[in-house]
């Protein structure tokens, strides 16, 4: 799963989301590393729900423009938290081979 979209899900596992929401968001769990833009998201969006992973939860009318919510399905949230697993598991073999190569440096006098 490339990262924009785990951003995406991540998001919506928390609640239904609006378009800007969602932008706001994964830049805040990106730390500013992602930065999607409209254009982009949509696109993304219409994926994830051809996928089955988020469908449409409302849509509401603010200042004349249609603003549409997204929420994550069943589906979606069974991918995300595969995907969770996957990078834990990744991260504590990381970790792991750290670790071992700290004990495996010879003393420096």
């Amino acid at each position: 799963m490339r990262e924009p979209t785990f951003l995406i899900l991540t998001a919506l596992a928390r609640a239904p989301m609006h378009g800007y929401g969602l932008i706001t968001e994964v830049a805040e769990l990106s730390g500013g590393r992602v930065e999607l833009r409209p254009g982009t998201l949509y696109g993304a969006l219409d994926r994830l729900a051809d996928d089955g992973l988020v469908e449409r939860d409302r849509e509401e009318i603010v200042d004349g423009r249609a603003r549409r919510y997204y929420r994550l399905t069943d589906r979606g949230e069974t991918a995300l938290g595969a995907e969770v697993e996957r990078l834990s598991h990744t991260v504590r073999a990381a970790q792991a081979r750290l670790s071992a190569r700290a004990t495996q440096r010879p003393a420096v006098a």
